[in-house]
């Protein structure tokens, strides 16, 4: 694992150190990492529906029924 030195603004200091004083994280860095991994399934999620949207937009519709993309939507937040 690579060490990295970050400064944060003193709210989000006082706010990372109040997660890990109420024991839900062990250290910043456990909780920065967890940030992160959240970030990216975010941005995985929000590139899915963009490019069915693409898909959409470039053929005009989508074969897929409204069902078919909640359980799809729902797949990809799991």
């Amino acid at each position: 694992m690579s060490r990295q030195s970050i400064s944060f603004t003193q709210p989000n200091d006082d706010w990372l150190k109040a997660q890990v004083e109420s024991n839900e994280y062990s250290s910043k860095s456990e909780l920065v990492n967890d940030l992160i991994r959240q970030a990216r399934k975010q941005q995985r999620q929000i590139d899915w529906i963009k490019s069915k949207l693409e898909r959409a937009e470039n053929s005009g519709f989508t074969s897929d029924g409204k069902e078919q993309i909640l359980v799809q939507s729902k797949i990809q937040l799991d």
